[in-house]
């Protein structure tokens, strides 16, 4: 069986459903980072079956936002000294600002660079955003 150590300062991500974990790794661009990053894939879990889980051996702001469109069930554990100090859970955002492009090819977010594109929630399965500019309806693929 693979044992993997715990960190000692760092976040881990954890509770992120299988399969989904090289997707939050993407779209956190963790690659770029110059400190050393875990990826755990089908990991054992009894409480989700299999899981995926993340352990980044430093801090960094996390996205929430992002964690949320990609799993809302995603726990993000702060640790230091071996401890954890603190937990948030990843929650779908009801509101986000330039994570997703408007699908309407007039809409003025896809020609004015300076116009961050900004959507509200209307929908949660199949997860859907209306854009506040022109209010089409854009559908969030995983």
């Amino acid at each position: 069986m693979l044992e993997v150590k715990g960190i000692q300062n760092g976040i881990v991500l954890d509770h992120i459903a299988s399969g989904k974990g090289l997707k939050v790794f993407d779209k956190l661009q963790l690659a770029k980072f110059e400190y050393p990053v875990v990826l755990l894939m089908n990991v054992e879990s009894s409480l989700m079956g299999r899981k995926d889980i993340i352990k980044i051996e430093n801090t960094f702001d996390v996205d929430l936002n992002i964690l949320g469109l990609i799993d809302s069930n995603i726990t993000v554990c702060v640790v230091k000294d071996g401890h954890v100090v603190e937990k948030k859970n990843a929650i779908l955002p009801k509101e986000i600002t330039g994570l997703i492009t408007c699908h309407n090819p007039r809409c003025i977010t896809n020609h004015d660079d300076y116009i961050k594109p900004v959507f509200k929630l209307v929908n949660e399965k199949p997860l859907e955003y209306m854009c506040s500019y022109c209010e089409e309806i854009t559908r969030y693929n995983l």
